[in-house]
């Protein structure tokens, strides 16, 4: 199962084309399951350009499946954990929400699709995160 990270949506809804798109296309014709997150969800309306926009995109994602944390406490804790261990090993991961997500998949098996390098050096640092 996928979790679709916002960079992958932004693209896919400006009609970008390259890799991550692609696949994207590919996981929703062959009816792939997928889903997002509460953050990636409010990444993506934060980026509306318009009243129009933003209820177009509010409609069509509340109809798509959520991944939420496992814990209340313990999630944000293990995403923390994410950013110290990059860190640790002379990692500088760019968003602190891009652990929380990273945690998320992981939480629930999910193979990330992105198009942002911060979960490829998440992934070299910790591999049970699943990236595509």
């Amino acid at each position: 199962m996928y979790l679709i990270d916002t960079s992958v949506w932004i693209d896919y809804f400006r009609d970008v084309e390259n890799a991550s798109t692609k696949k994207f296309i590919s996981i929703l014709d062959r009816k792939y399951a997928f889903g997002l997150t509460g953050v990636i969800y409010q990444e993506i309306l934060q980026g509306a350009v318009s009243e129009q926009d933003f209820n177009q995109l509010k409609d069509y994602l509340t109809t798509q499946r959520f991944f939420h944390p496992r814990d209340e406490i313990d999630t944000y804790e293990c995403a923390a954990k994410l950013f110290y261990l990059c860190r640790r090993k002379g990692i500088t991961i760019r968003s602190t929400i891009d652990c929380l997500i990273a945690q998320i998949a992981i939480e629930h098996n999910l193979i990330i699709l992105h198009n942002d390098h911060d979960y490829n050096r998440i992934q070299s640092v910790v591999p049970e995160l699943l990236c595509e």
